[in-house]
């Protein structure tokens, strides 16, 4: 067996130049080396089909378990693999199978409505001061350039300047008479231009999504929304969920190095194409907020992630940050000053603290509960004086990812199910069905419930089953990996096999939705309060407010309220960036209340083992929920139970 093997992948755009790798390397480390984008949503661990290939020459290493978990035999038998799970025995050929066809991808962007925010200053800190000032005149005068220019601003303004700004000066201060517009941002210098420029004066605020990343170019001086920039998170092709990324890049500098270039990659080229879109010069952006869980914030700043995915998952640093964009680096805005929210603890991360402040949680006199779903979900819960948080991730689930026919919400997505006698689906861009998307799945289960097609487990009936009518009954079958539901056969579906929802889909739909509903019940139960006193819960995030509530409910992804109580925030993430943007108010504010935020460790108490067990269930109280009512509110802490140790993602993020 050679040492090495040349592997050559073809790929929609011709065949990729060969690598060479050893037999220790998969075809995934092969594709990452040649440049090939390929996904592994599960951080190639063989949980998931998007690293699916096929081999089209040469001798590779035999399946795995994996392989026919994922492919079934039939795929297997025709050579199809996972390219995490395979590794090159000579030289190959592979193909990525398909190509992604994904496009049109929903991106929810945050909007600040300044009239609506009350109390909100806009004081971003950034101020613009248009000077005249005089050049030094003869030797007998000790002064300086910079002394002249300082001694027409403020005296609060420091005296120390970067080294670039520095060079600018000599030449800046002769060219137009002396007239000048420096900038500072809370007294610190960060540019200084010739003439009058006080008129632009811009800013971006970024919320950086497990999944997607949205961006907004703002005007610092009148709050409005100029330019709104989005898409997925780049850094997904190496995991869908963040303890899949952390594994990728755990005790690896290199490996860390790649995720953090490919979003430092993705955050210069929103910069570039918002200001292209509102026609800004990119040098006028003077300040950048970023938000996101603590993972990704970690990572922006190239911040080892390895601890925060081990007991006791502690970040590196809570407090709010401010760099400048030459520092992370940002090149395409270099005189921005780049602001970090606070973290609360854990993976409770600064995109919380952004929703806290866009919600205004903490005014509240009533109890209200704000929930971020995504793939990283986080409750918080209280009101004036005391609030309460935790990590519920789903796991990348609600977004398509581990699904057998799952996509993100994009063109072709199932989005909404009808059950009527039969099934009836709304595509996203009334487009021929490819996949489904986390809001369809959602409406599939709970429209499947209450046809009867599913039990109150999650179990899918019989093709024979008498409760169901003949039109349903024909949509039911045993396939490869179990029973499964066809929601749109393959003459109506835009791929070449029919689209269906399988017992393996409804059981991780169930592990991702118990995860949310743990969350919001056990900071209930920390608040020994009823569901009935819940003045409000507000859904926030991007996939939150595409959901149907009432499914929703339905599937106890989110406890029983009367629908009126439930309410959609938008991207209550970015919204917060937004307001921290615009007001140095609100970013300080953003401190204070992570301090006083009380972080509750979900894997840590002893009874949300049978939180989780019960939240699996989609309808009823199950024995473990009256014997868990019927124990104390409040339990002194403990290990993590058995669901939770089999269950890593929410053990490390709770």
């Amino acid at each position: 067996m050679a040492s090495t093997s040349a592997i050559t992948f073809s790929t929609a755009a011709g065949p990729a130049p060969a690598v060479r790798v050893g037999a220790d390397a998969t075809l995934l480390d092969a594709a990452r080396l040649a440049g090939v984008e390929m996904d592994a949503t599960c951080g190639g661990r063989g949980r998931c089909r998007s690293c699916r290939v096929k081999v089209l020459s040469g001798e590779i290493s035999p399946p795995t378990l994996q392989d026919t978990l994922q492919l079934g035999h039939d795929e297997v038998k025709e050579r199809f693999r996972l390219a995490c799970q395979t590794h090159p025995m000579s030289d190959c050929t592979a193909t990525p199978m398909p190509p992604k066809a994904e496009s049109g991808f929903q991106i929810l962007a945050g909007r600040v409505d300044i009239g609506a925010q009350s109390g909100l200053r806009l004081d971003s800190g950034v101020m613009k001061h248009v000077i005249t000032a005089k050049t030094p005149v003869g030797e007998h005068h000790q002064t300086s350039d910079v002394e002249e220019i300082l001694a027409c601003l403020p005296p609060t303004v420091q005296r120390h300047l970067s080294l670039e700004l520095l060079r600018k000066v000599p030449s800046a201060l002769r060219k137009d008479k002396g007239r000048l517009t420096v900038t500072t941002f809370n007294d610190e210098v960060v540019d200084i231009e010739v003439g009058d420029t006080a008129a632009r004066c811009y800013g971006m605020a970024f919320d950086i999504g497990t999944t997607s990343v949205v961006g907004t170019l703002m005007d610092l001086a009148t709050g409005e929304q100029i330019a709104a920039v989005g898409g997925l998170n780049p850094q997904a092709q190496y995991g869908g969920d963040l303890m899949s990324r952390i594994a990728y890049a755990q005790f690896d500098d290199t490996k860390l190095a790649t995720l953090r270039g490919k979003i430092l990659s993705g955050i210069n080229e929103y910069i570039r194409e918002a200001c292209e879109k509102a026609g800004v010069a990119a040098e006028h952006i003077y300040k950048i907020v970023v938000v996101g869980n603590t993972c990704m914030h970690h990572v922006f700043l190239g911040i080892d992630v390895s601890y925060v995915g081990l007991a006791p998952y502690a970040p590196a640093v809570r407090d709010p940050l401010v760099y400048s964009a030459r520092e992370i680096p940002l090149k395409a805005a270099p005189n921005a000053k780049v602001c970090l929210l606070p973290i609360v603890a854990g993976f409770v991360g600064a995109d919380t603290m952004a929703c806290v402040l866009a919600t205004r949680i903490y005014e509240s006199e009533e109890i209200r509960a704000l929930v971020d779903i995504g793939t990283n979900g986080e409750v918080v819960m209280g009101r004036r004086g005391k609030l309460f948080a935790c990590s519920a991730p789903a796991g990348p689930a609600l977004e398509g990812a581990q699904i057998r026919h799952g996509m993100r919400g994009a063109l072709g997505a199932i989005e909404r199910v009808e059950i009527d006698g039969d099934v009836a689906c709304k595509i996203i861009g009334d487009a021929p069905a490819i996949g489904i998307c986390g809001s369809g799945l959602i409406d599939a289960c709970a429209k499947m419930l209450d046809a009867g097609v599913i039990d109150s487990n999650g179990l899918l009936r019989r093709p024979s089953s008498p409760a169901l009518v003949p039109a349903l009954q024909r949509r039911i079958s045993n396939g490869e990996g179990g029973r499964e539901f066809v929601l749109v056969w393959k003459e109506e579906a835009g791929r070449d096999h029919d689209i269906s929802v399988t017992q393996a889909d409804i059981r991780q739909l169930q592990l991702a939705k118990s995860a949310i509903y743990s969350g919001i019940i056990m900071l209930r139960d920390v608040m020994e309060i009823r569901d009935d006193e819940i003045h409000e819960l507000m859904l926030c995030g991007g996939f939150g407010n595409y959901i149907s509530i009432d499914s929703s409910v339905k599937i106890r992804l989110l406890p029983e309220l009367p629908v009126e109580r439930i309410t959609y925030m938008g991207n209550a993430a970015a919204i917060g960036a937004q307001m921290a943007l615009l007001s140095e108010t609100e970013r300080l504010r953003a401190f204070e209340l992570a301090q006083s935020i009380e972080h509750v460790a979900l894997a840590a108490r002893p009874e949300f083992q049978a939180i989780f067990v019960d939240g699996m269930n989609f309808s009823g109280e199950t024995f473990a929920a009256q014997a868990r009512r019927s124990r104390p509110a409040s339990l002194p802490g403990g290990a993590p139970g058995p669901v939770a140790e089999a269950l890593p993602h929410i053990s490390a993020a709770g």
